[in-house]
């Protein structure tokens, strides 16, 4: 998990990106409808449930969250093979505080206890990832059937439990032979590679498990994975000589997400929802007046990372209003590749944390986005802005800026960092992630009351794990590890979320 943001004022997420990694401001390539690009109002649903009860709709989904490389550890077992984070972890002065995820939550070897977590936590919904170096230890060739029986005893387990698995197929994890081979996304062989793990995986699991996520946050491992001419901070950690190689890992990622699309629903033995997961920038009215509405449904359509991942996927076309910014560095496009990208999906994942505030403005893009304060409350994380509202307007611009009126969204992430501290009494009483889930579930629930086609929650994350470039230093979970023990601890954010699942509002 690593979440989006805009432009903030310090040390945002869009701002540390710009300094390491030379991101480009503006990027497209031509085809997405006028209609879509201006942000055309669509017609709204009736409110699926009355504003004022409280109460979310019978059936809708709670669940938690977790990501293979952050919580399995036992990276060199049953036959796996490194991912392009094992390396990048591995490489001095990569992560902030030196660790690396060869153990992380153990997860592995302690799947059923943690099990037994959400058991007692009450959710029937658990966001998993599967590994593909796991599976596919050189990610092309022979099927590694030990991986598959570790995720089959999991989703078998789950299944005993009540709880229904919701698998990632790819969560950054990309194996470390497909980067030495060709350069992993730098290369349109990685998509052919990943329908084909991704088919077999369906064959083996797919009896068991029917909600399948392509891929998670495009962004995260091309923009932030790839730098021009200085070190990106995420992996594969590759420096390139031009901004269109950057472009062409994200046209690359796209592609294998709709080549994925075919394989899963050519290879699953049973029906399937397959989706795929964007943490695409959230952009709202700093005051809900139709002029500053209308400048927001322009912003989220026009502005690069939604152009360039979200609108193609869920319309087989890049937005052009960034075309002339960025010339020659379009991505190279084939014949059919469009076609390919924008397969139908039957779910939208939407990993909501932050937002940028949007007014209208005489200009050439009709809009402005507004740099916040030094003193905008944030959380233990630079990036992550304490924008609960967000959440909200996600859900309706992509039905009112992109017409997706009728594709269920399901939020697949959304959580913050606290700095815990464990009482006399092993208490931790994490009151700041419950305000945070407090303030932003209720926006949700707004979604919901108007109509927007929001099916459910899932929480980032169930347990403390490697948090990426920060290591184990930022504990997004609702579950403690004492990660020189890995004895887990259920917070007080655990009870909270439990009482809200319990009665199916916020508490």
């Amino acid at each position: 998990m690593t979440p989006n943001s805009q432009s903030t004022a310090g040390t945002s997420r869009r701002t540390f990106l710009s300094q390491t990694a030379g991101l480009a401001a503006v990027v497209a390539a031509a085809g997405l409808p006028a209609s879509l690009a201006e942000g055309q109002p669509s017609n709204q649903t009736a409110p699926a449930t009355p504003a004022g009860s409280g109460k979310y709709p019978e059936g809708f989904i709670w669940g938690a969250a977790t990501a293979a490389y952050q919580v399995e550890g036992a990276v060199a077992e049953d036959g796996r093979k490194p991912s392009v984070w094992d390396t990048f972890s591995h490489t001095p002065g990569r992560i902030r505080t030196g660790d690396t995820g060869d153990i992380a939550c153990d997860h592995y070897h302690r799947y059923k206890d943690d099990i037994k977590l959400m058991v007692e936590l009450g959710i029937k919904h658990y966001r998993m990832s599967i590994a593909w170096p796991r599976i596919i230890p050189d990610g092309r060739g022979a099927v590694n059937e030990k991986g598959v029986d570790f995720y089959s005893r999991v989703v078998d387990t789950l299944l005993e439990n009540g709880i229904t698995p919701h698998a990632t197929l790819f969560h950054w994890d990309s194996p470390q032979a497909l980067e030495d081979l060709y350069g992993s996304w730098r290369s349109r062989e990685i998509a052919k590679d990943f329908a084909d793990y991704c088919g077999e995986t369906v064959k083996r699991l797919g009896d068991r498990i029917t909600n399948w996520i392509t891929i998670n946050e495009i962004y995260c491992f091309t923009y932030m994975g790839y730098g021009v001419n200085q070190l990106p901070p995420h992996a594969p950690g590759t420096i390139v000589k031009t901004q269109k190689e950057v472009q062409q890992t994200v046209h690359h990622a796209l592609l294998a997400h709709g080549m994925a699309c075919q394989s899963i629903r050519a290879a699953t033995p049973k029906p399937a929802k397959v989706a795929l997961v964007v943490n695409f920038d959230t952009y709202l009215p700093v005051t809900e007046t139709p002029e500053n509405i209308e400048a927001t449904k322009k912003a989220f359509v026009e502005e690069h990372h939604n152009g360039t991942v979200l609108v193609p996927a869920l319309t087989g076309a890049y937005n052009p209003v960034a075309l002339a910014a960025l010339g020659p560095d379009a991505p190279d496009i084939q014949q059919g590749d469009m076609e390919i990208i924008g397969q139908p999906l039957d779910m939208l994942g939407y990993n909501n944390y932050t937002g940028n505030y949007v007014r209208a403005a005489n200009n050439d893009r009709g809009y402005e986005l507004l740099p916040l304060p030094q003193d905008y409350p944030a959380m233990y994380v630079p990036w992550l802005n304490f924008v609960p509202e967000s959440i909200y307007w996600g859900i309706r611009m992509v039905s009112e800026a992109l017409g997706k009126t009728d594709l269920p969204i399901l939020i697949t992430e959304n959580g913050c960092p606290t700095d815990d501290v464990v009482t006399d009494n092993n208490e931790i009483l994490d009151l700041t992630k419950i305000m945070f889930l407090r303030s932003y579930l209720r926006n949700a629930h707004r979604a919901v009351s108007e109509g927007y086609p929001l099916i459910g929650y899932i929480h980032w994350s169930l347990m403390d794990n490697y948090e990426w470039t920060w290591g184990f230093s930022r504990r997004f979970g609702i579950t403690r590890v004492d990660f020189n023990t890995l004895v887990r601890t259920p917070k007080e954010s655990f009870r909270w979320y439990q009482e809200a699942i319990r009665e199916n509002r916020v508490v």
